[in-house]
């Protein structure tokens, strides 16, 4: 079981007041191909607490943050320079792009008077030993830092440079204010939350979320299953799935968790209905079934009329809920219904709703709702693995125990 934020400082614990203070970040925005604008700027939104707070204290901040994967630096539509430009207008201060992040520059421009001034380093990726964790990059960075925090919970599962190698280096190190309310929303979800407690789960496959069903099977009051995962579910139980997507080697596993659910006297709902469709992507064939069946020639994309009712009426009944994973192919306004109708019910809801991070977290921006909710993690990948209970290198390095511990 993870150990939560035992024995991690924050960045409240330290005193910051001309200090170089190092903030590695999740600025990691989707950005247009063609026009290169941001498009979607929570993760740049959910990091502006935890600068403020640095710039209020009076520390000179180094900003920095991976951007998609570029190959080396030379792909320059991963530049961190639209990110820089948009901190810049969003905290109303001059943000300088630093081209080479392990150079003397950084040294030279911090010695300095910083007014209204942050450093933000080019794309951490551009410098292959960040994916390989090399402590020499690390070192670079800590010659010209005081104090190094970690922000990025949704980079915080992999051991790179920034993560893990650079923290093992520094005696100051803590986490910042978004990791901080990441880590007490989601070990809400297991230490004695609110009854009844329902689980929304989605998405694409039924193996992303079995660590997470065994978590949740014994703390749950009842599972709502959607998205494509379902289809794997309703074949477990002999019900015809046409082309819908199917993980053949999980309907032995999803058999078997209905039976448990049930001998459990818990709730498992799955769609009763379903808006099917030829052809993947195709909107000129659509078709809503009048039960769960799903023809042999079709495949769904979407949870049915009647099954959003369903799920609607399981959900008012909550006092927390944690939604993983889209009902459908959101992204097609023909197959959002289900998506957007599950993030209305937890935004009418007045209890804990949580949203994971990924696609879940992208359905209820696009939903509009996403101001209603309690928590939406910015974490993706991390978020799920925490939940798992797995432990993430970027959070065990800033505890007080032997490295060799961590490893």
């Amino acid at each position: 079981m993870s150990q939560g934020l035992k024995g991690i400082k924050t960045i409240r614990d330290f005193e910051l007041a001309g200090k170089t203070v190092f903030l590695r970040l999740d600025l990691n925005v989707p950005l247009d191909k063609k026009t290169n604008k941001i498009t979607d700027e929570t993760r740049i939104k959910a990091a502006l607490p935890t600068i403020n707070y640095a710039l209020e204290k009076g520390a000179k901040l180094i900003v920095a943050s991976h951007l998609g994967r570029p190959k080396s630096k030379d792909d320059k539509q991963y530049s961190m320079e639209p990110v820089a430009k948009r901190l810049g207008e969003l905290l109303d201060v001059e943000v300088v792009l630093m081209d080479e992040p392990d150079s003397e520059g950084v040294k030279h421009f911090l010695s300095a008077p910083m007014k209204k001034q942050i450093i933000c380093l080019e794309n951490l990726r551009f410098d292959e030993r960040e994916t390989e964790n090399k402590i020499e990059l690390a070192q670079q960075w800590a010659s010209y830092t005081d104090i190094y925090i970690n922000d990025a919970f949704g980079a915080s599962h992999r051991a790179h440079a920034s993560i893990h190698a650079f923290p093992s280096v520094m005696k100051q190190k803590g986490i910042g204010l978004l990791i901080e309310k990441e880590i007490k929303m989601l070990d809400g979800l297991f230490e004695s939350p609110k009854k009844p407690y329902i689980a929304v789960l989605g998405g694409a496959k039924v193996s992303d979320k079995i660590p997470v069903i065994e978590k949740l099977m014994d703390i749950c009051d009842g599972f709502v299953i959607g998205g494509a995962m379902a289809y794997t579910f309703l074949k477990a139980m002999d019900i015809p799935v046409g082309k819908s997507l199917v993980e053949a080697d999980k309907v032995k596993y999803a058999k078997e968790m209905i039976q448990r659910v049930e001998a459990r006297n818990k709730t498992i709902l799955l769609p009763v209905d379903h808006v099917t469709t030829l052809s993947f992507g195709d909107t000129e064939n659509i078709k809503v079934t009048s039960n769960a069946e799903i023809p042999e020639d079709r495949m769904a994309l979407d949870i049915g009329p009647q099954t959003i009712r369903n799920f609607r009426a399981c959900l008012e009944k909550a006092s927390t809920i944690f939604w993983n994973g889209p009902m459908g192919v959101f992204e097609v306004p023909a197959f959002a219904k289900g998506s957007f109708a599950v993030a209305e019910a937890l935004a009418n809801n007045p209890g804990l709703k949580i949203v994971g991070g990924g696609d879940s977290a992208a359905a209820a921006e696009a939903s509009g709702f996403a101001d209603k909710m309690t928590h939406i993690s910015t974490g993706g990948g991390a978020s799920l693995e925490y939940l798992q209970g797995e432990r993430l290198p970027g959070l065990e390095i800033l505890r007080p125990i032997k490295q060799s511990e961590v490893m």
